[in-house]
Parts: structure tokens; C-alpha cells; sequence
């Protein structure tokens, strides 16, 4: 793939990186807000205290808003294998979309090409592996929804970004749905947390088991997201905790 042209437009929301972080996520947002323009301009006003690193246009023009060496504030309150501070640990790309709340729709074939040659960029500039190429859900999959399940995550991965394996049919099956407890529960957890998503080690399955249910969909069985660990879900998981070392 051709290099990416970038346009600078630098945003005054960022810091310096904490003390000894390397840079070992990317992080992948939609920016839902009615439209694009107005998002770069609100990651471009102090007054938001958010920005991000790039911005990726619908029409697949890219724009600069922070340095990498900086620490853009785009994951918020978030988690991820352990770390609280995924922002001085990451590189954030925002791509203009409504979103859920404005009319959440596909992502256009041109901006997605942007964003796949964005993101090679990135990933040959910092040796961040394949499972820590984020959604914002996953990082923090009780308050965010983005890119959604409309996101084209297997296109990526086809092209060197990100981490994917071939989503499990739906079928009938066993299942674990919020309410439930005991060790099958236990032992689901368990199997996000090996992945990287923050859940407590107890075998109920709670508010937050749902919702990390419900991102893992959104990035990896977009298919049906329900929040329900049915039996596609699983297996899924289970092959992709195959493929990290």
C-alpha cells in the first residue's frame, strides 16, 4: 500500500507519557458526533480535555492532532491486561462516524483504506502485537461502544492489523447470560482476563461480565451482539487465546 498524506492540525489536549511506558496499543475509536467537522473541532478545544493522535476522515483524508511521543487523551477511564493507563501506552486514532447515538452506519471503502495504511504506519514505527490493536469498547466496554459492530476488523487483520480469527457459527447451545454463577462463570472470566479484559475474579456474572461480553462481540462475532456467551462466543475466544503467545 501507497504511504498515507497527512495534514497537521494540532490539538492542545495532551501531556507527557508516563515514566518508563513504551507504546504497546493501538487504539481504535469512531468519533459519534452528528458530524465530522464539529468532532475535530472538539478534539481541537482545550475546553473537551479529549483528543487523539489521528483523525481519519469519511472521505479517507488523515489529520494529525498529537505527536506519538505524546500522550494523547482519547481512552479515558479504561483497562486493558492489567494497565489503568492505556493512554501512555497507546496510539489513538479517531475515525469520523455518527455513531450509535447519530446514526451509526458502515464505514466508507476509501476511509477504511486510510486507516488500514494509517495504522501500518503506526505498527511499523512501534512493535505493538497483533491482540493489542483495540476497539475503545474493549478497553472500556462499560462505557463505550466504538467502532461498533459495523467496524471491518477482518479487513484489517487481512492487511497486518490486528488480531482476528474466522467468527464461530451461531448454533444452538449451552449458554451463560447475566444472573448466572458458579464455576462456568469462573472459568469464562477467567478466559477474558487472559485476554486482556478487566473483569474481577469471582463467578458471577454481573453487569460487567455483560458488557465485556458485548464488546468482545462487537470486535470479534459481530454477527449478534446480545452480551450473551453462547456457545459461538466461547469458541471464539478459545481460538483466538490460541493464537497469543
Amino acid at each position: 500500500m501507497p504511504s498515507i498524506d497527512i495534514i497537521d492540525a494540532p490539538s492542545p489536549n495532551h501531556g507527557a507519557r508516563g515514566q518508563g511506558q513504551s507504546i504497546d496499543i493501538l487504539l481504535l475509536h469512531y468519533t459519534g458526533m452528528a458530524a465530522e467537522e464539529g468532532a475535530l473541532a472538539w478534539l481541537r478545544d482545550p475546553r473537551s480535555q479529549v483528543s487523539a493522535h489521528y483523525f481519519v476522515f469519511e472521505d479517507g483524508r488523515v489529520a494529525r492532532l498529537v505527536t506519538e511521543e505524546l500522550r494523547a487523551w482519547h481512552a479515558g477511564r479504561s483497562f486493558w491486561g492489567g494497565e489503568t493507563d492505556i493512554n501512555s501506552r497507546s496510539i489513538g486514532i479517531e475515525i469520523a462516524n455518527p455513531g450509535h447515538e447519530f446514526g451509526y452506519r458502515a464505514f466508507p471503502e476509501t476511509q477504511i483504506d486510510a486507516v488500514i495504511r494509517l495504522c501500518r504506519e503506526v505498527l511499523s514505527r512501534h512493535p505493538i502485537p497483533a491482540h493489542r490493536v483495540l476497539a475503545h469498547s474493549d478497553v472500556a466496554p462499560a462505557r463505550k461502544e466504538d467502532p461498533g459492530e459495523l467496524f471491518p476488523w477482518q479487513r484489517l487483520a487481512e492487511h497486518g492489523v490486528g488480531h482476528w480469527t474466522p467468527p464461530d457459527p451461531i448454533r444452538a447451545g449451552p449458554f451463560l447470560r447475566g444472573g448466572d454463577a458458579g464455576a462456568g462463570v469462573g472459568a469464562l472470566k477467567q478466559r477474558f482476563r487472559r485476554y486482556g479484559y478487566g473483569l474481577t475474579e469471582d463467578s458471577s456474572f454481573d453487569e460487567s461480565t455483560e458488557a465485556v461480553v458485548t464488546a468482545f462481540q462487537r470486535h470479534f462475532r459481530q454477527q449478534k451482539v446480545d452480551g450473551v456467551a453462547d456457545v459461538s462466543t466461547v469458541t471464539t475466544l478459545e481460538r483466538l487465546l490460541a493464537g497469543v503467545a
